[in-house]
């Protein structure tokens, strides 16, 4: 499957709840894989703006349990928190490569 067929699906937790919408991706181009689904479409954006969305509208990859017809993610309904040194350090890498 190719990481465009994925966009516009509709993400849900394992427990049934709708997430969002598949908008965007990040992915590491040195590892080759995706880390991140986005439920908002990647723009020019500030250190506060992306640090909300990484923190609020974003879904580690790892979390994919499947995907067919909609995402399904394990977890407890939310969008996946990254742990704030790590919201931080992907804050500064993101904000250093514009």
């Amino acid at each position: 499957m190719k990481l465009s067929d994925i966009y516009s699906m509709d993400i849900y937790s394992d427990g049934g709840q709708y997430l969002g919408e598949v908008r965007d991706a990040i992915v590491d181009l040195e590892k080759g894989e995706v880390s991140r689904l986005l439920m908002d479409e990647w723009r020019s954006m500030d250190r506060d703006e992306v640090k909300r969305m990484l923190q609020q509208k974003s879904i580690l990859f790892k979390n994919v349990k499947n995907v067919g017809d909609v995402v399904l993610v394990s977890g407890t309904g939310q969008a996946a928190k990254p742990p704030e040194t790590a919201a931080s350090m992907e804050v500064s890498d993101l904000a250093s490569r514009r």
